[in-house]
């Protein structure tokens, strides 16, 4: 709903409020009976205020918010959208490809930017491509495997060590985690 641009945002709104459309190329105005279910990832609220949304349209829709988080904020869901999803396009392409846990733990490490529709798209991808009868983490994209910006390096001093000491220490771990 957030794309709708602003002239056709009235005619909505109109036919929200009287409950009839005029069809192309008629002059006569048609009941209609139907049920309005909207979506958007966008705060409505702030686009009204930016003059973006038309106010008295959010107030109309505004009706029975249903807020879903993330999936990256859903972390108990992953693993049975994984399942479903994976069951789906195992059907989909007779196939019988099973996920191992080693693989599943890596869903839910990531971060999912593009929620659930990214998820999918993955998982259907895995399926495709997949010539083992498991998936298993090498066949991940590399960033689910890589380490990640928020993953930072970190050195924990128990004792009073001399420098040197501490750069080789630094040194062998770094070369560590690049190979």
């Amino acid at each position: 709903i957030d794309s709708l641009p602003l002239n056709l945002q009235g005619k909505i709104l109109r036919t929200i409020e009287t409950m009839e459309i005029t069809r192309i190329g008629s002059t006569k105005a048609k009941k209609v009976d139907f049920r309005l279910l909207v979506a958007t990832n966008k705060n409505l609220k702030e686009m009204v205020e930016n003059r973006l949304f038309r106010n008295d349209l959010y107030f109309r829709l505004n009706v029975v918010p249903i807020n879903i988080p993330p999936l990256r904020n859903r972390k108990r869901d992953i693993i049975p959208l994984v399942l479903h999803f994976l069951q789906v396009f195992n059907e989909k392409f007779n196939k019988k490809i099973e996920i191992s846990s080693d693989t599943l733990k890596y869903f839910e490490k990531y971060h999912w930017p593009g929620n659930v529709r990214e998820l999918k798209n993955i998982i259907e991808r895995l399926v495709v491509t997949n010539t083992d009868t498991i998936i298993t983490p090498e066949y991940l994209p590399s960033d689910f495997t890589s380490t990640k910006s928020d993953e930072k390096f970190e050195i924990r001093i128990h004792d009073v060590v001399p420098l040197k000491t501490l750069l080789n220490e630094a040194e062998k771990t770094l070369i560590k985690k690049a190979v």
